[in-house]
């Protein structure tokens, strides 16, 4: 399990107070609701130093802890910038 993971599911296991897995789905197994999902957010942006926007509030990438590493991965990978290729165009 990489850091991001294990951080998730240590905050998960806190939270809920049992023990969860990466890939548990803790709302379909009524562990979670959307008051927590608030709270999850929260945790991710500050523990991750990320911005989570309107549009990134899709359930399905903070169902379980994996899908929120791979959310937090792609929201700190470089971001992929026009500039490069405006300067290679000129």
């Amino acid at each position: 399990m990489n850091d991001v993971t294990s951080q998730v599911t240590a905050f998960l296991s806190a939270a809920l107070r049992r023990q969860v897995e990466p890939d548990d789905d803790y709302f379909a197994r009524g562990l979670a609701d959307s008051l927590f999902a608030l709270e999850l957010v929260t945790f991710v942006e500050s523990r991750f130093a990320i911005t989570v926007e309107v549009e990134d509030l899709d359930l399905d990438s903070f169902r379980t802890a994996r899908r929120i590493t791979e959310f937090v991965r792609r929201k700190t990978a470089a971001p992929e910038s026009g500039e490069a290729h405006a300067a290679e165009a000129s």
